[in-house]
């Protein structure tokens, strides 16, 4: 259960892009193509999986004082194999994605997973956390370059920088709107706005 857990939320309930918000320099930069998207984030889910895989396997050995270069080092290993990888045998995608490959050793998702679940969990669980935020970032990737890649045939700016910033959002705001409709469907309330939250609360004398 808890490794069925771990790959879905990776994908949906913390999917990296569009409820974590994390690694968007990727996302924005590489999502001019689906086949930009997808040959990234299938890179990243390779690089995911092993290092999560490996950091939860040496989770026990590797000094606390020292874990977080240990685990740059780790991923950094895996980053360089599929980057000789896609050299070799993906000339054309490796070209077309360039520095963003390299750039995997300091994507937040990578390490944030190493950190957050893999070095507390055992190799199956970390395995699947791996394999369903990898997914879960592929999934992101995908659908930003799909709807830019469309998109751009009519209109120039949704394949310039620009209009990474303006598909991500407008993605962000329906899945936001949907999340809130599922929740009031199924009777949870949605979390509230700011100023009415504890922090701005003057109703009670310790909300202040």
């Amino acid at each position: 259960m808890k490794t069925w857990l771990a790959f879905w939320y990776g994908i949906f309930k913390n999917n990296p892009t569009f409820r974590l918000v994390l690694g968007l320099c990727p996302t924005l930069a590489v999502t001019t193509s689906v086949e930009n998207a997808v040959g990234m984030g299938l890179a990243a889910t390779f690089v995911l999986v092993c290092s999560n895989g490996l950091v939860s396997a040496l989770r026990k050995v590797i000094p606390a004082a020292v874990h977080i270069p240990c685990y740059i080092v780790i991923i950094a290993t895996f980053v360089t194999t599929i980057d000789l990888v896609l050299q070799a045998y993906l000339p054309a995608l490796s070209e077309s994605l360039g520095i963003f490959i390299p750039l995997i050793v300091v994507n937040c998702i990578i390490l944030g997973r190493a950190e957050a679940y893999a070095c507390k969990n055992g190799v199956i669980p970390s395995l699947a956390d791996g394999l369903g935020s990898g997914l879960g970032f592929t999934l992101a990737l995908t659908l930003v370059g799909a709807v830019r890649q469309f998109a751009g045939q009519a209109i120039t700016i949704a394949i310039l920088p620009a209009g990474g910033f303006i598909v991500l959002g407008l993605l962000l705001a329906v899945i936001n709107r949907f999340t809130d409709w599922n929740a009031r469907r199924k009777g949870a309330l949605p979390p509230p706005p700011i100023n009415l939250d504890c922090r701005h609360c003057t109703q009670c004398p310790n909300g202040k």
